[in-house]
């Protein structure tokens, strides 16, 4: 993979900045590629361009407000409040959302001359969004790779992972420092540690905490 070309779906949040190391490592050369769907604030996708412009890749916003106009949820409108119901999707499940991000993003792949696409959904700790399920990527990429004529791969680096371990392959990248206090993953739009409350920050924050004990303890994976 190391002669060929990438693009990373980019938000400038923990997972999928840890898969933009992931893709420097592992490809020649890597662009990234923001949406713009009418999200609570718009300080991830300043974020993200920070992120890539210091990391040296190209960087693309695309224009999907269409998602905000179609459905409500508390990614769009901050007039919902952010929850999480067992046996429920969460309030933060934008329908449709991951599908048409990868469909577009193989579109812009193709105009660059890229095949490989990396995304940074997880089935481990993925709060019950269907979209980030290993079987939904594995059935898009036949999709695109027949709707397009085209040679697609998508990956997935942290499908398996949990938080933790996703904070470990960051330090194994040797960007634990980077991906910690430089990206923005909390609901709220406060960088680094977030706001601390809401469900994106908790498994976060968990997940680092676990991680450094288990790496003080020299028992991490």
């Amino acid at each position: 993979m190391k002669n060929e070309k990438a693009v990373v779906v980019f938000s400038g949040g923990q997972d999928s900045t840890t898969c933009l190391f992931w893709a420097l490592d592992n490809f020649r050369e890597v662009a990234t590629v923001t949406f713009d769907y009418g999200q609570r604030h718009s300080d991830e996708i300043e974020c993200a361009r920070k992120i890539a412009e210091e990391l040296g890749v190209s960087f693309k916003v695309l224009d999907m407000q269409l998602i905000n106009q179609l459905s409500a949820n508390a990614l769009t409108r901050d007039d919902i409040e952010v929850t999480e119901v067992d046996g429920e999707l969460p309030s933060t499940f934008a329908p449709g959302r991951n599908h048409l991000f990868l469909s577009f993003a193989a579109v812009y792949a193709d105009a660059i001359g890229a095949r490989h696409l990396i995304t940074g959904v997880s089935e481990t700790d993925f709060s019950g969004y269907p979209d980030c399920r290993d079987n939904f990527i594995k059935s898009l990429n036949v999709t695109l790779n027949l709707a397009m004529d085209g040679r697609f791969v998508i990956h997935t680096p942290l499908m398996w992972l949990d938080k933790s371990e996703v904070w470990a392959l960051a330090d194994k990248l040797g960007a634990l420092d980077f991906v910690q206090e430089k990206t923005l993953t909390c609901y709220n739009g406060v960088p680094s540690s977030g706001c601390g409350e809401c469900p994106a920050c908790v498994l976060r924050n968990e997940g680092l905490a676990t991680y450094l004990s288990q790496k003080s303890a020299g028992v991490a994976k």
